[in-house]
């Protein structure tokens, strides 16, 4: 019987080896995000990420970015997670104003967010409620907030975008997955993760009101977003 994927103690053992293994740049991806919060962000401001499974994201934000002293707030809604995330933090993020919180993304509260950061999370949130989620971002975001947000995407041509999956399971092979591990994990997240186009995420984040949406990083069928609310 097929075992659907879930953020449990043996994923989070794992889940940074994972990410290098399956998620194409992941480093390239967190250096973008910290020159941009770089950028937008005054001293002090507070960086929420939304689903941050072990807090590899605000660990290599708080390192990086140490001079800036913003404050990070990282939710999750899995226990194994979080508390891969509270053991790394103190070598991975000294000194650094950073907390992890169980709590819903979907609920939690967003006060004084001045940034707000959704890597790969957004497509495990059934489709239907996407846009009152991203809706949530930008009423919790001030004037000058940003929201970064980094999604799988699919393609809309049937032909590139089975390409696109065939040259990602290639990635994912060069680094030392078997054909058995990519397709029990394929089947594993089948309807657990349900990604949208690059269009369908703009088109969220537009609805939502922001004033500037952008693709600042593409990866094939990987995609990570910079939306600026005025």
């Amino acid at each position: 019987m097929r075992e659907d994927f879930s953020f449990n103690e043996q994923v989070a053992v794992v889940f940074d080896d994972m990410l290098c293994r399956s998620v194409p740049c992941y480093q390239l991806v967190l250096d973008g995000m910290a020159q941009i919060l770089d950028r937008r962000l005054t001293d002090h401001a507070l960086v929420y990420d939304l689903g941050c499974s072990v807090g590899t994201t605000l660990c290599h934000l708080a390192s990086r970015l140490a001079a800036r002293s913003l404050r990070y707030i990282g939710v999750d809604k899995a226990p194994a997670m979080l508390a891969q995330a509270r053991t790394k933090q103190g070598s991975a993020a000294p000194g650094a104003t950073l907390h992890f919180e169980e709590g819903d993304i979907t609920s939690c509260p967003l006060d004084g967010a001045g940034a707000i950061l959704c890597n790969y999370t957004l497509q495990f949130l059934r489709p239907v409620s996407r846009q009152a989620f991203v809706d949530r971002v930008y009423a919790a975001l001030p004037a000058g907030g940003v929201f970064l947000l980094s999604e799988k995407t699919i393609a809309h041509g049937p032909i590139l975008n089975r390409d696109f999956i065939a040259i990602h399971h290639t990635f994912k092979r060069a680094r030392g997955y078997s054909e058995l591990e990519i397709a029990a994990k394929r089947e594993a997240l089948e309807n657990v993760l349900v990604p949208f186009s690059v269009s369908e995420n703009m088109a969220l984040l537009h609805a939502a009101g922001f004033a500037e949406v952008e693709v600042f990083f593409s990866w094939f069928n990987f995609s990570s977003f910079v939306a600026l609310k005025k």
